[in-house]
């Protein structure tokens, strides 16, 4: 109840630009597929100088396509960070030769670990936790690893129809970054709703988990296209934020935005300093620049793109 009557009393009426929600999105990051960053002709004119833009390894998707898409961010200046998804990753041989070609080609030294989304694994790996225990990124010198984080859970995660102890495998993650040089964070699935992810939040620095967390924001998109995604990343109680707005005839057509979502958790942010929320990280699905444009509009001057668009 506190927290509710916090969110009425405390989060500004929409118009004009919050410093709160200004100061949360300084920094933010995005993410990017290479057949998405082809059609943008210079990341340059719509993000920020010197961006996280995150690269994610969908199943089928080439290594060569992957590197690629990593050399031209890296060379517009923006700090990439390629998925690694443990699933679709044959061997030790095969995670050696990517970071070689990453670090080769593109000059990469982070990466978000992560299970991935398939079902049965390719090879030998099933879990970012066998990624991180094979030296390979310590070895390479990587200075950031980001690890996933479900606010609702997360269906994929299971062995044998039990469910797996995620926090106990958040806690283990937590613990790695005692051993190793790299910085580590959270990077989070994405969620409608601001209070599930506080509780979230909350629970895991109770339980002595200090990763900071990278929270996952999706950008402005149809809400056909946000409830479609939803479902199929296994976003769980939040959805009922999207489907309620489908009921109402009068917001079925008109596009979702972050803007609700965002104010609350800045707003909170703002009010609780220590909160381990500390950096947003879109999913455009709308579109990567109809999510920059958004986060232009709303964060102030450090969410202004690196140089004038043509």
């Amino acid at each position: 109840m506190a927290l509710l009557n916090f969110r009425k009393k405390d989060v500004p009426a929409t118009g004009g630009n919050d410093p709160r929600v200004e100061d949360f999105l300084k920094d933010f990051s995005i993410e990017v597929m290479p057949r998405t960053a082809e059609k943008v002709e210079d990341f340059r004119a719509i993000l920020p100088e010197g961006t996280r833009v995150y690269i994610a390894h969908i199943e089928g998707t080439p290594i060569e396509d992957m590197v690629a898409t990593a050399a031209r961010l890296n060379e517009d200046g923006f700090k990439v960070m390629p998925h690694f998804p443990a699933r679709i990753i044959k061997d030790r041989a095969t995670l050696a030769d990517w970071i070689a070609r990453y670090q080769g080609e593109a000059d990469v030294r982070q990466g978000l670990l992560l299970a991935g989304g398939v079902t049965t694994p390719h090879g030998d790996f099933s879990d970012s936790m066998q990624l991180m225990e094979t030296g390979l990124f310590d070895a390479a010198g990587f200075e950031r690893l980001h690890v996933a984080g479900h606010p609702e859970g997360n269906r994929d995660i299971d062995i044998d129809g039990g469910r797996i102890n995620v926090d106990a495998a958040l806690k283990w993650k937590n613990d790695f970054q005692t051993r190793t040089d790299a910085k580590m964070a959270i990077a989070t699935q994405f969620a409608f709703e601001a209070a599930p992810i506080i509780e979230w939040a909350n629970g895991l620095q109770a339980a002595g988990i200090t990763l900071p967390i990278h929270i996952g924001i999706a950008g402005p998109a149809k809400l056909q296209t946000l409830i479609k995604f939803a479902i199929a990343c296994g976003v769980g109680p939040s959805l009922k934020v999207l489907q309620k707005r489908a009921m109402d005839v009068t917001k079925l057509l008109l596009p979702y935005e972050p803007t609700e979502v965002v104010a609350e958790l800045a707003a909170y942010k703002a009010a609780h300093p220590d909160f381990n929320i500390s950096h947003v990280h879109f999913f455009p699905l709308g579109g990567i620049k109809t999510n920059a444009t958004w986060a232009q509009n709303n964060g102030g001057a450090h969410a202004q793109p690196a140089k004038a668009a043509s």
